[in-house]
């Protein structure tokens, strides 16, 4: 039996995503600890990247291009979906539109020698922080000589009382800098990965074809990928896909009740293949 190439060459680029994110993608941990956010390289006027994923479709979390204002497969389909006039298609159309997910680059305090990683978080998080930012009297928190540290507290869903882990900030109230060392201070400024070499972007096609095994009631053939938080803050942990039998991404959709087979494919072929 012959090697199939492009099998290898997937879980190459699998396994090369997965070493990506276990280098720069910070996450926190139960308990207090204290970051600082630095300017992104990459997007020197903003230090927030705002990204959508799509959860819970073949096992996955698939980047919607969305994020950079391309056109989605997924998104197509779920807005037509919405459009059906069925309340159950109007579901699980909007169970299937890209959820937000911002991150920041920061440097961890204790591991400044394992240079900038990217904090994810949802909503609630990103205001908090926008409030600060947007108040003169703190001035340019990211600012490497003369910001502030952020002390985040991590509690889990049991120790917050709620079905959910809670993310709690406090801005330091004095300035600092990132560090005393210029050298310090410049591989910060200038060794920095770009977001989108961790989550990386999919082809229309390949999400269109994700997209029709995920109608058709087919499993992907690789490894699921390391998954990324909702909005919630609730780790996406979905079972193999059916379409009769939607995974579910938040607590909403867990509700979800699956649209006929038949239905959902006819509006993937009408949309697609006519």
């Amino acid at each position: 039996m012959a090697i199939d190439l492009d099998k290898i060459k997937k879980r190459l680029t699998s396994l090369a995503q997965s070493n990506n994110r276990t280098n720069y993608q910070w996450k926190p941990q139960p308990g207090k600890q204290q970051v600082r956010i630095v300017p992104y390289k990459h997007q020197p006027d903003n230090p927030f990247i705002e990204l959508y994923f799509h959860y819970g479709i073949n096992n996955r979390t698939y980047l919607s291009p969305v994020s950079f204002g391309r056109p989605d497969p997924i998104v197509e389909f779920a807005e037509k979906l919405k459009r059906s006039g069925d309340k159950d298609d109007y579901r699980m159309g909007r169970s299937l539109m890209p959820k937000m997910r911002t991150f920041v680059p920061v440097v961890v305090r204790g591991e400044e020698a394992e240079g900038v990683k990217f904090w994810g978080f949802g909503k609630e998080v990103y205001q908090e922080l926008l409030g600060v930012i947007a108040d003169p009297d703190y001035g340019d928190i990211t600012d490497p000589k003369n910001g502030r540290d952020i002390t985040i507290e991590f509690l889990t869903a049991d120790e917050a009382g709620r079905s959910f882990p809670k993310t709690n900030i406090r801005v330091k109230p004095n300035t600092s800098p990132v560090s005393e060392d210029n050298n310090v201070l410049k591989s910060v400024s200038d060794n920095q990965t770009e977001v989108t070499e961790i989550y990386q972007e999919l082809s229309y096609e390949e999400l269109k074809d994700a997209l029709e095994k995920w109608v058709s009631g087919e499993s992907e053939d690789t490894p699921p990928a390391e998954s990324v938080e909702t909005e919630t803050d609730v780790k996406v942990e979905s079972s193999e896909t059916k379409v009769k039998q939607p995974a579910s991404a938040t607590a909403e959709q867990s509700g979800l009740k699956a649209a006929a087979t038949e239905d959902v494919e006819a509006a993937f072929e009408e949309l697609f293949k006519s």
